[in-house]
């Protein structure tokens, strides 16, 4: 009989006994993640009840390799877009319970009289919630179309992003022992350059090459391909200081913005799955019964900590970014739980060496309690904000329901704020590509023609011309590329004095550059001549072949911004998008509880067939339709003689209350569309004293002309009317919500 290495036997004992208590949590309908865990602890060494697993460094790597890919899944689930359509006020609410929860955890462990970095590593495992455990617990509660989920969806977005950072600083901080705020803000810098450079050459690169091959390869190759990409950057990643699980992280949201996204997603599941599961036994393994014991006091502490920390935490900082009281209170009680990301973060830390063994059993403690106590705190959140309505002095009440009101004020974006915002971003890209380029050519390229050429001359020439050539495009966009918007010629021509301060900026710039042009030449050239030669040449050299190096920047900006908007491209090309899921449109409806809806039309209902006119459900119910989508074929703003077929799926504007009313009427099955509708927005356009739709009627003003779009609301004053009538008439300093298509209001509002 043949020798069989223990690695073999000790997975068939890690997956049997996985898959048998998975079977009984599924059972039970709790978390699969908890009967890993708990899988894990019974075969480990510390319980001798049951065979248990022998080979354990080798279940380690095992383990290591599944966070790398639950990292890189993260990752092809995140998205850039979806990242900058959460909204202020998903954002405001992240970051209010991120910064409280974390420094709360921090000196929790310090009142406890654990060390330094187990107090730090505390508040990183408390900083994210469980999106799993949450989304199963409004699945469950009928609460997912509901408007306060989709600001906790927000807030999970942000979350996964900074608890990656996180996970950054707290290596960072771990192995290099440094606590000065200058070492940390060095970190928090080098990651952000290193984060958007990776990101800029993977979006340029990426989906080009993919596209190029797509005729090539298969399931097959594309898991081979994908999982060849993520090692690859995790390598990068730990190569230049930064943790492996970052790497995976980044490649996944790389390819998160690719055609192939899905695609490779659903290759990589069963993978997922396998070294995920090894991965949470592995977190199980780790757990002793005796300091599960030892330790009930602090995870008893942790676990209030946790419960009322990101209760307070979460309510307060969406109270903050303007939702209604009743709103932030349900957000509040979804997110008081820990995710899986504790897990992980505990994992990196005893990987680093840094932090102690009961961590371990803290996290799994406090995961376990309040998984079982989500879906309570969700049910009881709005009879717990009756009853703080109860206590509360009625003055307190009106002045959270004014400031709620009064955050949804149009905050007009100046042309000048705009032509700032633009210039940074130039200057900002343009300067990280040019820096990364030093960096190849001082670390790699330099050192490599010096060792083998003898010629101190040639050596000159290389390094004042080699260098040069690379940056011109880019030094030629940060010194002359000007915004291309309507708002800088507005400045320009609106009035001689915007001219002066303009002029200023163009003259910075180019300072700048400049500055950076003899940063390069003094680095890698070593003669004074050369340095007052290269300069002039240079700078003639942009300015006669400006056309040209203007077109060759053009065609790299275009491949760029066609790659990232690839996915979009594609996915418009095969079906038309939808209102529904849009964050965007969510938060901003949410001054007045109102968000969007997807029903479906059931082929039955006696409506079909009956113009939206007769069936008067705006007069009725108050709600209004905002889109209906029909196969391939949407129909934007449809007019009231408009009819609805079976299978039509329908955007509903209604709040919660008056969808509960209406629910019944419709007779339909609730969907949520997960995909962001980025061409579609809520947008606020304010009715000012120079305006020229001043006292026209709605009708009149052609607004729904002009924006492919329905006016939901306008807010006069105090007064809110939502659905407003045709024949409102329009008042100065009126704000109008219209929705309807991104680029139309955005222009209107710059007529405007």
């Amino acid at each position: 009989m043949g020798h069989l290495p223990k690695l073999i036997e000790d997975l068939a004992l890690i997956l049997i006994v996985a898959a048998f208590v998975v079977l009984i949590f599924r059972r039970i309908k709790q978390p699969l993640v908890l009967g890993y865990i708990i899988a894990g602890f019974l075969v480990s060494p510390n319980l001798n009840i049951f065979p248990s697993v022998v080979d354990s460094a080798n279940i380690k790597t095992l383990a290591e390799i599944g966070v790398i890919f639950l990292l890189f899944s993260l990752g092809l689930e995140f998205s850039f877009k979806k990242l900058m359509n959460v909204g202020g006020s998903a954002s405001v609410t992240a970051f209010t319970e991120i910064i409280f929860i974390t420094v709360a955890g921090y000196f929790t462990g310090k009142m406890l009289g654990w060390s330094t970095m187990d107090s730090m590593f505390l508040g990183g495992m408390l900083a994210s919630s469980s999106t799993t455990i949450i989304i199963r617990a409004f699945d469950e509660l009928g609460v997912k179309t509901k408007n306060f989920a989709k600001t906790v969806f927000g807030v999970l977005v942000v979350e996964d992003i900074v608890v990656i950072l996180l996970m950054v600083l707290l290596s960072t901080i771990a192995v290099t022992k440094e606590f000065e705020g200058t070492q940390i803000l060095f970190t928090v810098a080098k990651l952000l350059f290193f984060l958007i450079l990776w990101f800029l050459l993977g979006i340029f690169l990426i989906p080009t090459f993919l596209k190029r091959i797509k005729n090539l390869i298969d399931d097959e190759i594309l898991m081979i391909l994908s999982i060849g990409l993520c090692l690859g950057m995790v390598l990068i990643a730990t190569s230049v200081g930064f943790s492996a699980e970052l790497g995976a992280f980044v490649m996944g949201s790389i390819i998160a913005e690719t055609t192939v996204a899905e695609k490779v997603e659903h290759t990589l599941k069963s993978v997922k799955d396998l070294f995920g599961a090894v991965f949470f036994v592995s977190v199980g393994m780790m757990i002793n019964y005796d300091d599960m014991v030892t330790y009930a006091w602090p995870i008893f502490i942790v676990t209030l900590l946790t419960i009322f920390g990101k209760l307070f935490s979460s309510s307060l900082g969406a109270l903050i970014s303007g939702q209604p009281l009743k709103q932030s209170v349900q957000v509040g009680m979804s997110m008081a739980q820990i995710g899986e990301f504790a897990f992980i973060v505990a994992t990196l830390g005893l990987s680093l060496g840094v932090i102690s063994d009961f961590l371990f059993p803290v996290a799994v403690g406090v995961s376990a309690i309040t998984t079982f106590t989500t879906p309570y705190m969700i049910k009881i959140s709005e009879p717990f904000y009756n009853w703080i309505v109860k206590v509360t002095p009625q003055k307190y009440i009106d002045r959270i329901n004014k400031y709620s009101s009064n955050t949804q004020s149009i905050q007009s974006e100046s042309s000048w704020q705009t032509i700032l915002k633009q210039y940074a971003k130039i200057i900002v890209i343009n300067g990280i590509v040019i820096i990364a380029i030093y960096l190849l050519f001082s670390q790699f390229i330099i050192p490599t023609i010096n060792q083998n050429l003898d010629s101190n001359d040639i050596k000159n020439i290389i390094g004042n011309s080699l260098p040069i050539i690379f940056i011109i495009p880019f030094l030629w966009a940060l010194m002359v590329k000007r915004p291309n918007s309507v708002a800088y010629r507005e400045l320009w021509t609106k009035t001689k004095y915007n001219r002066g301060p303009l002029l200023i900026l163009e003259i910075a710039r180019f300072a700048l550059g400049i500055f950076i042009l003899g940063f390069f030449l003094n680095r890698f050239a070593s003669t004074t001549i050369s340095f007052f030669i290269t300069i002039p040449v240079a700078i003639i050299l942009i300015v006669t072949f400006n056309t040209r190096i203007k077109k060759f920047y053009s065609r790299l900006e275009k491949r760029f911004i066609t790659n990232f908007n690839i996915r979009q491209i594609t996915e418009d090309a095969q079906d038309s998008r939808n209102y529904s899921g849009n964050p965007e449109i969510s938060s901003s409806l949410a001054a007045w509880d109102v968000h969007i809806i997807e029903v479906e039309v059931k082929p039955l209902a006696d409506y079909i067939g009956v113009p939206l006119i007769d069936l008067q459900w705006r007069e009725k119910y108050g709600v209004n339709i905002g889109y209906i989508q029909r196969g391939s074929k949407v129909i934007h703003s449809p007019d009231r003689h408009q009819v609805l077929m079976p299978y039509d799926k329908v955007g509903i504007i209604t709040t919660d209350d008056q969808f509960q009313v209406f629910k019944p009427v419709f007779d339909s099955e609730e969907i949520v569309m997960e995909e962001s509708t980025d061409h579609i927005k809520l947008g606020r356009i304010l009715i000012n004293h120079h305006s020229h739709k001043k006292g026209l009627t709605i009708r009149e003003s052609g607004i729904r002309d002009k924006t492919d779009g329905l006016v939901v609301a306008i807010r006069r004053g105090d007064e809110r009317i939502l659905n407003p009538a045709s024949t409102e008439v329009l008042r100065e300093d009126d704000i109008v919500w219209v929705v309807g298509d991104r680029k139309k209001i955005d222009q209107l509002n710059v007529e405007l």
